[in-house]
């Protein structure tokens, strides 16, 4: 089958070919120039213009129809007006797609070439300047502020109800942090990600197994350095490297041990973080509340995208950035909307962070409260209550705390 598609097409290539050679013999036998149109191809073109102008506005109307609605209804509150903002920018460049393509047929076919017709000259004209100056100006005028009012409208500030939920972005993955029973997060600072402390979360203890792995670190360069010293085996720019490594180890020690211990209603920011919950895999929100998202970038510039909640953020390296949003229908509800029992909301990252750009997602889960409350209840604490009892614990965080003062001092 393959074979002969192929050569049906080798001989159309060739049978064009040869039609175009009997056409350019026909030419010189008439002994016509190659730029002398005769009146009757000329005038076939510019009736061809009118029929494509049918064919080109019929077809463009049958593809709005059928792939008009490429996303289901939203599933947020300020989606409803997310979607009327696009309506009303689609209805306005549709508008100006047929004007402008039907002048552009119609020219075609009313100006077709005939002899003896002169174009009329001229060399300014106030009229058409003002028109086609005032026209898209004060078009484009209403929908940056429409926009604008849209946008003011859902990135506004949360109100005081609002669930707060952190959403962490690597590649390639997305880790989402909620808050414990007392409602606040607790502190983090990336000096301190590591692998077992993914988020960066602050506290006494993880300060000092921080510093003690960096002044580990630090020693075991510089015995290499000193040793070289004495046999001088490694090469200079090796050693230049560890050099540079060792500044770079003594500067992130420097910005730990700069960390400030604060109190947020009356409680330490090195320990609210310890009734915090970190969830990967998937994401849970309760319906017909106002969710308020935090999102935070640990190496590139990533973009969190909700589809179906017409939600979309840039999470940037060292520069929290928020969006708020209140979901309307329940992922079970959305299912028997659309009648498709394996449907889920999705978290993507849609800007081109790296290789694995495409399978940056998340699964999202819309339910009741009273679903969004058993399930959060059942999730893991970042840190078990202390099992000692209540004076011997606060011993023990005081002694902890001692010694991180001490490790961080210069």
């Amino acid at each position: 089958m393959k074979l002969l598609i192929i050569l049906i097409v080798v001989l159309a290539i060739i049978a064009i070919a040869q039609l175009t050679k009997v056409y350019e013999m026909s030419r010189s036998l008439r002994k016509n120039k190659e730029e002398d149109i005769p009146a009757a191809d000329n005038k076939m073109n510019a009736s061809l213009w009118l029929v494509w102008m049918f064919v080109f506005f019929f077809a463009t109307i049958y593809l709005y129809i059928k792939y008009g609605n490429y996303l289901p209804e939203s599933a947020s509150e300020h989606g409803v007006a997310v979607d009327q903002l696009m309506l009303v920018n689609i209805a306005m460049i549709t508008v100006i797609f047929f004007i402008v393509n039907f002048f552009l047929f119609y020219f075609a076919w009313k100006y077709q070439y005939k002899k003896g017709n002169k174009a009329k000259f001229f060399a300014h004209d106030n009229r058409l300047e003002m028109l086609w100056t005032l026209v898209p100006g004060v078009t484009l005028a209403f929908i940056i502020v429409y926009g604008l009012i849209t946008w003011n409208a859902i990135t506004g500030p949360a109100s005081a109800d609002a669930i707060q939920i952190e959403v962490y972005s690597r590649q390639f993955d997305w880790t989402v942090r909620y808050s414990g029973d007392d409602k606040t997060f607790g502190a983090s600072s990336f000096n301190l990600i590591s692998s077992s402390n993914p988020l960066g979360l602050i506290s006494a203890e993880g300060i000092r197994e921080k510093l003690e792995e960096i002044e580990g670190d630090i020693e075991n360069l510089e015995s290499q350095i000193k040793a070289n010293e004495s046999d001088h085996l490694l090469p200079e720019s090796y050693v230049k490297s560890l050099e540079d490594r060792v500044y770079r180890l003594k500067r992130h020690k420097q910005r730990i041990m700069d960390l400030d211990e604060t109190e947020v209603n009356g409680l330490s920011t090195w320990e609210t973080g310890f009734d915090d919950k970190v969830v990967k895999g998937e994401m849970h929100i309760p319906v017909n509340k106002e969710i308020e998202f935090i999102f935070r970038s640990q190496d590139v510039i990533h973009s969190a995208y909700m589809p179906h909640f017409r939600a979309q953020m840039n999470t940037v390296p060292g520069t929290p950035t928020r969006f708020k949003m209140k979901p309307t229908i329940t992922t079970a509800e959305m299912r028997n909307k659309l009648g498709d029992s394996n449907f889920d909301y999705i978290l993507l990252c849609n800007k081109v962070c790296g290789a694995a750009h495409f399978n940056m997602q998340m699964k999202i889960v819309v339910e009741t409260e009273e679903e969004y409350n058993a399930w959060l209840a059942a999730q893991k604490v970042v840190k078990a209550p202390e099992t000692e009892d209540e004076g011997d614990s606060a011993d023990a965080e005081t002694e902890k705390k001692d010694t991180v003062t001490t490790a961080m001092k210069p």
